[in-house]
């Protein structure tokens, strides 16, 4: 006779319950040890944030020291038209070496003598209704920029160029050579223009100022080149006066509060 053995009637999850608790039982000690690193940070994370927040105050200043330009940039030249362009050029070159020789007269060095324009162009008839424009002659200019290290003698060597020959004015500039010293002391009163408003915002707030925790520079400002007008040199009446120009700086500073 053939006996049929019946099948186990223990549920799927009682046949697995060992395997798992066996499971459980190797992950508990990792999961503790988890729980016990991660404790410290949990309780005392927001205080330790707290305790290393720095409070600070953020203050601009400002520095400016004013002074009488001690060089100047002159341009200045000789502008023929002729005919031919080989008339022009000739009248021109002409002209131009009178000018050096009364520069060199006036004991301007070589150094300071520097061509910064030359050109010869065609010169066009403006066209009737209907017609197409022709060249009408030839211009040549020449152009120099003059470094004057006496502003004293501006008027003396402007006269002395229009005598000669120079009938074009670009324009004069301006500067002071070594702004540099200059531009430092005005660093430092920035920092002390800083300060001093730090100094009031605090005494207000009722706090204390602690140490610059930074310190950074906005940029120095060079004062903008002041130019004389394009124009012809027809009159050797000429006045120029410097003036004075201005030279800044700007710092901002993190400063600590206590």
């Amino acid at each position: 006779m053939t006996m049929i053995t019946p099948l186990s009637t223990a549920s799927p999850a009682k046949v697995r319950e060992p395997k798992a608790r066996g499971l459980k039982a190797r992950l508990a000690p990792i999961a503790a040890c988890l729980l016990a690193l991660m404790a410290p940070l949990a309780t005392s994370g927001g205080a330790a944030y707290a305790e290393d927040a720095q409070r600070t105050i953020t203050v601009s200043g400002r520095g400016e020291i004013s002074v009488r330009p001690d060089i100047a940039y002159l341009e200045t030249g000789v502008v023929t038209q002729a005919k031919t362009a080989v008339e022009a050029l000739t009248a021109n070159t002409q002209a131009m070496q009178a000018v050096f020789q009364g520069l060199k007269a006036l004991n301007i060095e070589d150094r300071d003598i520097r061509t910064s324009q030359f050109s010869i162009n065609a010169v066009h008839t403006r066209p009737e209704r209907g017609e197409a424009s022709r060249i009408s002659g030839y211009q040549a200019s020449n152009i120099v920029t003059l470094t004057l290290r006496d502003l004293d003698r501006i008027g003396e060597a402007l006269d002395t160029l229009v005598t000669l020959g120079s009938n074009r004015l670009h324009g004069i500039r301006f500067q002071v050579e070594k702004p540099g010293p200059l531009l430092d002391a005005a660093r430092a009163d920035a920092v002390k223009d800083a300060l001093r408003k730090a100094k009031i915002y605090v005494a207000a707030a009722g706090v204390v100022l602690g140490p610059i925790v930074s310190i950074n520079e906005s940029g120095g400002r060079m004062p903008s080149p002041v130019f004389a007008r394009a124009m012809s040199m027809e009159s050797t009446d000429v006045a120029v006066a410097p003036g004075e120009q201005t030279l800044s700086t700007g710092v901002t500073l993190v400063i600590s509060i206590q």
